[in-house]
């Protein structure tokens, strides 16, 4: 099966996903599937509500580690850091966000088993923006009003224009 990445005003991107109770090979090819779409967008991570599964599930690869986290939850979170923020949901767009600089995540892997990561700076942030895929939450959400209202407008004017190369950066305060 072949999946396309839902971007911004997919109602799907809005949902909580459901949590898993069965690890199967149904899953396991969910997954493969999953690395496949995330490497060819490419992206360093992919939850599966953006390609329109209402699971409680992402993959990522930072430093050529493919990784696969289900049902995974925050435990703790400290710190700051700011960041030029991406969506593979919102192509082209990076703005410039401050989240929590270290978290503890506790997920089951594929073989069933409970893990803890400690992770920090990028790995951080990606599960944090993951995380919020898998609660219905763009990261349109964690800006301030000022910043979502300028995002949303260079969003548009990409859509409106067709704009696919040059990513936009925008620095926010």
């Amino acid at each position: 099966m072949s999946y396309d990445i839902r971007t911004f005003g997919d109602p799907v991107l809005k949902t909580c996903a459901a949590e898993i109770t069965n690890i199967d090979s149904k899953l396991i090819k969910l997954t493969d599937e999953m690395f496949e779409v995330m490497y060819q967008a490419p992206g360093l991570g992919l939850a599966a509500p953006q390609i329109g599964v209402q699971k409680q599930l992402f993959v990522y690869d930072v430093d050529d580690e493919p990784q696969v986290l289900i049902n995974p939850k925050i435990i703790e979170s400290s710190g700051e850091w700011v960041y030029d923020e991406g969506c593979l949901s919102i192509p082209g767009l990076y703005v410039e966000m401050v989240r929590p600089k270290l978290v503890l995540v506790e997920a089951t892997n594929l073989d069933g088993n409970t893990i803890q990561i400690e992770a920090d700076e990028l790995l951080a942030r990606l599960f944090q923006h993951e995380i919020d895929h898998l609660q219905g939450v763009l990261m349109f959400e964690r800006m301030t009003p000022d910043q979502r209202k300028q995002a949303l407008a260079e969003y548009r004017r990409r859509e409106e224009n067709k704009i696919e190369s040059e990513p936009t950066h925008l620095k926010l305060s």
